[in-house]
């Protein structure tokens, strides 16, 4: 007998998604891929999979773009961008867990973060938050994926990379988990293909080991053949900085809390076999990293 799913990606142009939905396709599978903008799939991706068109910020849309579905990979794809990110985000909790439970959609696992537990005081984790009780409210089986600090964040600022430095809002000795995306999307995929599981689950995924940014400036350095220092910059800073820009108020305390709430906590999921994930930032930096500051 052949256990056949068919298994929705959200995202799946993003740094997770677009490994989730690779994995999924190498395991034999053929994923409905939900997506804003079919051009921005790889061609090879596109011929192997269902592409659909959808909206995350609209309900109806999600809904019926995961008709037919029975197991979903889910990211908020609405909340960063959006004016007031944690409004946009559950929002989209809303309209997934209307579509699993129109669709019976039976098995989900969710990209949350570490701060995820603490419900409120988070900035915009407050909004992953919302989207994990959205899905737990439903009944059906879900997987909380609470993620390290992804090294991608280290892609927003190229200019201070080729400046040597990155900044933070942390202490330089404060460690927090760090981990690859592609590794997040490797755990997503297995606990997709998995029929061993059900229920509501927590787990975490942490990257091979904490580090603090004067740790992270270290490896960087040498990872990059140029020195890297970290600055630590006051929330107060980042606050001024973002507003300079012209940023709402709603995603200047959105961006800044997520840092401010989660300041100093030891992880709700401790590090253990089962949340360790391989990459070392070291080999990231030096595939990822040194050929775009070298570009």
């Amino acid at each position: 007998m052949t256990n056949h799913h068919t298994i929705a990606v959200t995202a799946p142009t993003g740094h997770v998604g677009s490994r989730v939905a690779q994995l999924l396709v190498q395991a034999g599978t053929r994923p409905v891929l939900l997506v804003r903008d079919p051009d921005r799939l790889d061609p090879g991706l596109r011929a192997a999979a269902e592409v659909r068109t959808v909206d995350l910020a609209d309900t109806e849309s999600v809904r019926s773009s995961t008709k037919g579905v029975d197991a979903a990979f889910w990211l908020d794809g609405v909340g960063e961008s959006a004016p007031d990110p944690i409004a946009a985000s559950t929002a989209f909790g809303a309209a997934a867990a209307a579509a699993v439970e129109a669709n019976e959609i039976g098995r989900n696992v969710f990209l949350s973060s570490g701060g995820a537990e603490l419900r409120h005081g988070a900035g915009n984790i407050d909004g992953l938050a919302a989207i994990e009780m959205a899905l737990d409210a439903t009944g059906a089986d879900v997987t909380h994926l609470r993620c390290g600090y992804f090294f991608t964040n280290l892609l927003f600022d190229l200019d201070g990379l080729r400046d040597g430095r990155i900044s933070g809002q942390r202490r330089p000795d404060e460690r927090i988990p760090w981990v690859d995306p592609r590794d997040i999307g490797e755990v997503a995929a297995a606990r997709l293909l998995s029929s061993s599981w059900s229920g509501r689950h927590v787990q975490g995924v942490q990257g091979p080991q904490d580090l603090s940014f004067a740790e992270v400036a270290a490896i960087l350095s040498e990872a990059l053949g140029r020195p890297v220092r970290y600055v630590e910059v006051s929330d107060d800073d980042v606050r001024e900085q973002m507003r300079a820009a012209g940023r709402p108020e709603a995603v200047i305390e959105g961006i800044v809390g997520m840092t401010a709430g989660t300041r100093d906590r030891e992880p709700a999921v401790p590090r253990e076999y089962v949340t360790t994930t391989p990459t070392p930032l070291s080999a990231w930096a030096f595939t990822t990293l040194r050929p775009l500051l070298a570009a």
